[in-house]
């Protein structure tokens, strides 16, 4: 938690004025009890309307120059705490883009969501309320204290007896509580990790009619969340009650001995006010002290969870120095023996991948689910990294090049495809943020989706809902291949990208893929053998190793694999 503090670096003036100001407010209120000690010695009990007058005014004051200081005061901390948030998000935002997909799958997506909102939002209000009451409380309390020796100092023995039993209480909670509310926040994600599968797939639970089952999951999760959350607030209800009975019974033993001495002259009735209103200004504050120890307990443990993520070293490390690649290698892409395993894994994904890959030739990946096709490719641009053996792009190994680089030459359309909200042509520009119109449209022109642009009434400048809701899923995929194709990457890598495609169109893109795009290096990963068929060479992969390799004619005579995934789509014989 204390070294995410370094973010309130560039609010340094605010966080030191918005303490500074609450301090001075509660230097004024503690000259309040006096005045109107004053007030009732001086004032009533000697009918001096004019010291009563003049007194109340000196109140007013008080009252009008502490609530100007306190709005001061809560105008910088505001800043400073949504400053703070701000940066925390951003750097926070930065920290898991850099992430490998290793990485994410492995927090999981439900965990940094929740770190990145409720977390954050939670450190945020903790900072507000430390820059407000974590000095003016305490200096309150022994202020009143001292003040109160200042009045009577037999009297104020009262309230060294009482303060250390309220810290006690106070502090003892916060002890028990910490843990607790760590406990809170990982059954918080838990609980949102179902929420956010049951709402992305809803559609398959109400296919299956599975709503009564995803129901009692998610109340028994609930429920956890719930009695979690019911025990911490069970203990932080124990303190307000108690502080209350032992400041109660403080003041009871104030105004005995306050009403003893003033019997015996040593006090007026003015100074026994006075010290009642000392002690509930320690209880008024002791209150709010409490209140801050339940915001600090849960923003700990919050924040202890926000910097675990931003311990979490990035699965992948960028090469530093920039790479001269031109004209070092013939091939394009080499896999020399190269073998894969997923962290946690209890066997290889893919093991003893050797084979190379000219400029311009397009190459088929085919197997059967989970053969290791997705895999493969996504070793190009580093999604994951190899585990034995060598990769080279253009004759330099992909753990050499800097991942802007290296990812800027390979433009990749994965299984899912997402649009994001805002427009056709905002989305396009995500592949190259200059582009021409014109570039665009020949980038639509060879996916096949030119005629879903020109069909929508504003075009370009079509508006697109999140995720691309309001396209069917073979638009969608068509779009996500014009937006990689407008880059004009020297990879381009289509993983099962035209499973939503009929075969017309499918073909069709295949054909202009061909035709068009004759200096680009494409990699085609599909459970179709037709997406496949015309490929300068096919890798089918089987159990994460290459079963067989070569042209369509070459597979079908020497590959069973091949041969077999061939004739369960055209029938027994075909060739």
């Amino acid at each position: 938690m204390k070294k995410l503090l370094r973010f309130l670096i560039h609010y340094k003036k605010e966080s030191i004025l918005a303490p500074l100001f609450k301090l001075f407010e509660a230097t004024l209120e503690l000259f309040v009890p006096l005045v109107m000690a004053y007030i009732i010695d001086v004032g009533i009990a000697g009918k001096n309307t004019e010291v009563i007058l003049l007194m109340g005014g000196v109140l007013i004051l008080l009252a009008a120059v502490g609530l100007t200081a306190s709005v001061t005061a809560q105008f910088f901390a505001a800043k400073a705490a949504a400053g703070f948030a701000t940066e925390l998000r951003h750097e926070l935002f930065s920290h898991i883009q850099k992430l490998s997909f290793s990485d994410v799958d492995r927090m999981g997506t439900a965990t940094m969501i929740t770190r990145m909102t409720s977390d954050v939002n939670q450190v945020q209000g903790a900072v507000n309320m430390v820059l407000r009451l974590f000095l003016r409380s305490p200096f309150i309390v022994l202020g009143a204290m001292v003040m109160a020796f200042f009045v009577d100092s037999r009297a104020a023995l009262i309230f060294v007896v009482t303060i250390p039993a309220l810290a006690i209480v106070i502090f003892g909670v916060l002890l028990i509580n910490i843990p607790l509310y760590q406990k809170v926040q990982s059954a918080l994600d838990t609980l949102l990790g179902r929420t956010r599968e049951n709402l992305t797939g809803v559609r398959v639970l109400r296919a299956f009619n599975k709503q009564e089952e995803e129901k009692e999951k998610f109340s028994e999760e609930s429920g956890v969340l719930y009695r979690m959350q019911m025990i911490t607030g069970r203990i932080s209800a124990v303190m307000n009650p108690v502080t209350y009975v032992i400041v109660n019974v403080a003041i009871i033993f104030l105004i005995w001995t306050g009403a003893v001495r003033v019997d015996v002259g040593i006090l007026s009735q003015g100074q026994v006010v006075a010290l009642v209103n000392y002690m509930s200004q320690i209880l008024v504050e002791l209150v709010k002290l409490a209140s801050l120890t339940v915001s600090l307990n849960k923003s700990v443990a919050c924040g202890n969870r926000i910097q675990e993520l931003f311990e979490q070293k990035p699965g992948l490390v960028s090469g530093e120095n920039a790479v001269n690649d031109s004209g070092i290698s013939d091939d394009k892409v080499v896999f020399s023996h190269v073998s894969m395993k997923y962290p946690g894994a209890g066997e290889e994904s893919l093991t003893d991948i050797d084979f190379s890959v000219k400029n311009g030739e397009t190459i088929g990946i085919i197997g059967g689910t989970g053969s290791g096709k997705t895999s493969l490719v996504h070793l190009i641009p580093r999604f994951y990294d190899i585990t034995a053996g060598s990769l080279l792009v253009n004759g330099v190994e992909v753990a050499d090049y800097p991942l802007d680089a290296l990812r800027q030459k390979v433009g990749i359309v994965l299984q899912k495809s997402v649009l994001f909200e805002g427009t056709i042509r905002s989305n396009l520009l995500w592949g190259k943020k200059d582009a021409t119109e014109e570039e665009m449209w020949e980038a639509l022109r060879i996916s096949q989706a030119e005629e879903i642009v020109k069909k929508r009434k504003k075009g370009l400048d079509e508006p697109v809902e999140q995720e691309g809701r309001n396209f069917s899923g073979g638009q969608r995929q068509r779009l996500a291949i014009a937006r990689a194709l407008v880059r004009r990457p020297e990879i381009l890598i289509l993983d099962d990208s035209a499973s939503a495609l009929d075969y017309a169109t499918d073909a069709a893109l295949r054909k202009s893929l061909r035709e068009k795009l004759t200096d680009m290096t494409v990699f085609i990963v599909s459970q179709r053998a037709a997406s496949v068929k015309n490929a300068d060479k096919i890798v089918v992969l089987d159990d994460g190793r290459i079963a067989g390799m070569g042209t369509h004619k070459e597979l079908i005579d020497t590959c069973e694999v091949y041969r077999e995934i061939y004739e369960s789509q055209y029938g027994k014989g075909a060739h």
